[in-house]
């Protein structure tokens, strides 16, 4: 009798209105740690290995914690590892004396989960997929990830949790897409990083980018991995712009800038000033490079 009324309140009033997706699975964890423990990877030739800690140090401040010479790949390989924390933000620094194995120096940022294997699961399910299956190192376990528009990066784990102290500020992951996937990288960290949009600029101005007169999208974003900027241009872009992974929010501007210059780092894009934001493109020893900014970059 029941099938009966139901099949009849169908053919009256149509099908059950369907419950939309994200209403049906629910949200996941938060694996996020904090953003102390989420490191910009930077590979440099072996060779540049000192130097370019020596200049981020003395650019920067802060101090390598001690380093050594590691296989951290699932594959034979060995690298001179070091990792470098300062307060702007902290780096994990590669020089290999093998060949690099694929697809290690893809991957643009480390970031610290609570469980491995839970972490792993959310980022499939929001979108994500694995570059490399999970594999152990010399104290935990990591895997790589791909979000949508190709933006790859490491999930770690430790088994005893380093304790690194809070940043005196966040720095940002810089990310750049078409507008083809960008709404599509957006519903998939959100989901996964459970994080906020700060910002949404479709008309931010293209000096930021090198294209002054040139409105491009801009997205700021915050979670517990720290703060994502994403830059939605048409991919027509100038060196260096596109090749930075990270900007850096600095106090004291001129100080910075003149310690790195000190440290032979280089000035490729010169000081601006645009908006809240007066910013700068340096190459460290080695290759990396960063923009470096003073302003509240919200």
């Amino acid at each position: 009798m029941k099938r009966t009324i139901l099949l009849l309140a169908v053919a009256l009033f149509g099908a059950t209105p369907a419950v939309p997706v994200a209403a049906r699975q629910p949200a996941s964890a938060d694996y996020s740690v904090g953003p102390q423990y989420d490191t910009t990877h930077v590979y440099v030739p072996v060779a540049d290995f000192d130097r370019f800690i020596q200049s981020f140090v003395a650019t920067f401040g802060g101090k390598p914690n001690p380093g050594g010479i590691f296989q951290v790949t699932p594959t034979p390989s060995r690298t001179r590892s070091q990792v470098v924390i300062t307060p702007v933000g902290s780096v994990s620094v590669f020089g290999f004396v093998t060949p690099i194995p694929y697809p290690f120096g893809e991957e643009r940022v480390g970031y610290l989960v609570k469980d491995m294997d839970g972490a792993v699961a959310a980022a499939r399910a929001a979108g994500a997929v694995r570059v490399v299956d999970t594999f152990p190192d010399p104290i935990g376990r990591d895997t790589l990830v791909q979000w949508p528009g190709g933006s790859v990066m490491q999930l770690y784990w430790h088994t005893k949790t380093p304790d690194y102290p809070a940043p005196a500020s966040v720095p940002e992951s810089r990310v750049y897409l078409t507008a083809d996937t960008a709404d599509a990288y957006v519903r998939s960290w959100t989901r996964f990083a459970h994080a906020s949009i700060l910002s949404d600029d479709r008309a931010a101005p293209g000096e930021e980018i090198g294209q002054p007169g040139k409105p491009y999208r801009r997205i700021r974003l915050t979670s517990g991995y720290g703060r994502t900027t994403l830059l939605v241009t048409d991919g027509a872009l100038t060196w260096p712009y596109g090749r930075e992974l990270t900007g850096y929010e600095v106090a004291d501007f001129d100080a910075t800038l003149a310690r790195a210059v000190a440290a032979d780092v280089k000035v490729i894009v010169p000081p601006y000033t645009v908006g809240d934001r007066r910013a700068v493109m340096l190459q460290f020893p080695g290759g990396y490079i960063a923009e470096v900014h003073a302003g509240s970059g919200k």
